[in-house]
């Protein structure tokens, strides 16, 4: 198999301002080595190949499957044939090999293993091998493909490189290709840093991962049913700059998806209450309409007491009748404070909190309907009862609260429509039996709210 890139003109190239390197060739071979055994633990794949392919030469990949390696290397475990029991093992063995699992998708689990590497499985594979067995990925990939290239210049006097390989897929991208697990003897990475293109664009961070280039086209002459497990790629101009295949995985620090799907819901839902913080000032935007009722939805989800259904949630959509709600509660609660002396500055002062709920892109009233409440003969048990629901309100308030942050919304609950329920009910033309359980702010935040640190409970945990 051989491919050509595109020759730029001759004249291009003696510019003085181009400084291209390519990683590229002008020609490739792509070369099967035919006639391998089956490899069993403890067999010489150094002498097989130098024995199947004496035709190697200076400069060449030697590219191998890292199954073979496994073989060879005796990271083969013995399982029951019976295909329910084979499979059992084989997810325990996943889990043996991860060091984490990102993510589950039905069957499949994609982790990262002890040398690193994120795939699925941990490379734990059923394929190619007999059935009362499973393969393990080598323990060493880049040293197993340091003694392979060692052993070849011993048996035939060749310098080349080798490529031990996995089949891995890709985020983003249907299918799996082959990719480098270990490498001797090549630069793993090429980088075009400061290097100027055909149209005179200086790249800025490309960097082509070369050896998992040649481990994937290797994998069109090995294929995966035809027992070709080693190719050799010929035609490119080696340079070997000590580099390993483990040069090829991202570190964490690096990584801007470094958490799997798995750890990202678990840390999802560690933070799910704490990232719920009091939000008094929102940007001037509006609130999708459908992100307002998926909250609510998630809210009213809340425990209350004989399976009822007690909360309810008025979103105030219309401005106006927002406006002249709260115009009536504000002049009620100027008359309170009057009574109780305070004087005209102090109750600006306190009446100017409650400027919030005029000014947010939403507001929300909960009320709790307490229909469904058990009457007992005595006030004990039925003060007990409202106490239960209103209980029951709080949880949905609260759920609310964090269902928005969830929403990346802003959200400040205050309890103002409690101290005018009578106004409320009036203005809304709602019925006594409505208990109004205070008003919801609602936006995006004008600044980020940060998260709330959970430090110790203190005095609010009592152990007995």
């Amino acid at each position: 198999m051989s491919a050509r890139r595109r020759r730029w003109p001759a004249r291009r190239w003696n510019c003085p301002e181009w400084t291209l390197t390519e990683h590229s060739t002008d020609r490739l071979e792509i070369l099967p080595v035919e006639g391998l055994p089956e490899f069993r633990p403890g067999d010489d794949l150094t002498g097989a190949i130098a024995g199947a392919a004496p035709w190697l030469r200076s400069g060449d990949v030697v590219v191998v499957t890292s199954k073979v390696v496994s073989k060879i290397e005796g990271m083969l475990i013995r399982v029951p044939t019976d295909p329910q029991a084979r499979d059992e093992a084989r997810r325990k063995l996943v889990e043996q090999e991860s060091v984490r699992v990102l993510a589950r998708f039905g069957r499949t689990m994609i982790t990262q293993n002890r040398l690193g590497i994120v795939q699925a499985a941990s490379g734990v594979d059923a394929s190619n091998v007999d059935q009362g067995e499973i393969a393990l990925l080598p323990t060493d990939p880049d040293g197993s493909a340091l003694a392979l290239r060692n052993g070849l210049r011993e048996r035939l006097g060749v310098e080349v490189a080798v490529v031990v390989t996995d089949t891995m897929g890709r985020a983003w991208r249907v299918g799996q290709t082959d990719a480098a697990i270990g490498s001797s003897g090549l630069k793993v990475l090429h980088s075009y840093e400061g290097e100027v293109d055909g149209q005179g664009n200086e790249l800025q961070v490309t960097e082509i991962a070369v050896a998992d280039e040649v481990a994937s086209a290797a994998d069109l002459v090995k294929g995966k049913l035809k027992a070709t497990p080693v190719a050799v790629v010929r035609g490119l101009s080696l340079v070997d700059d000590g580099s390993t295949a483990r040069k090829l995985v991202r570190p964490v620090e690096e990584d801007m998806f470094s958490l799997g799907v798995t750890e990202a819901i678990a840390r999802g839902r560690k933070e799910a209450v704490l990232v719920r913080r009091s939000v008094r000032e929102f940007a001037d935007e509006p609130v999708d309409p459908e992100t307002m009722r998926r909250s609510i939805g998630a809210a009213l989800t809340a425990p209350a007491p004989h399976h009822t259904k007690p909360v309810r949630f008025v979103w105030l959509r219309d401005r106006g009748l927002r406006t002249k709600l709260l115009e009536a509660m504000r002049e009620s609660w100027r008359a309170d404070l009057r009574a109780d002396g305070f004087t005209d500055e102090q109750i600006a002062k306190r009446v100017g909190r409650g400027d919030i709920l005029f000014d947010a892109p939403e507001v929300v009233l909960p009320f709790l309907v307490a229909e469904g409440a058990h009457t007992y003969p005595d006030a004990r048990r039925n003060d007990c009862e409202r106490t239960m629901f209103t209980v029951a309100g709080g949880a949905a308030v609260q759920g609310l609260l964090v269902a928005l942050a969830a929403e990346e919304l802003g959200s400040c609950w205050i309890g103002s429509t409690i101290f005018a329920a009578d106004v409320v009910r009036e203005v809304l033309g709602l019925g006594a039996q409505w208990q109004p359980l205070g008003a919801v702010a609602v936006g995006r935040p004008l600044a980020a709210p940060g998260l709330r640190s959970p430090g110790s409970p203190g005095d609010g945990l009592v152990e007995l």
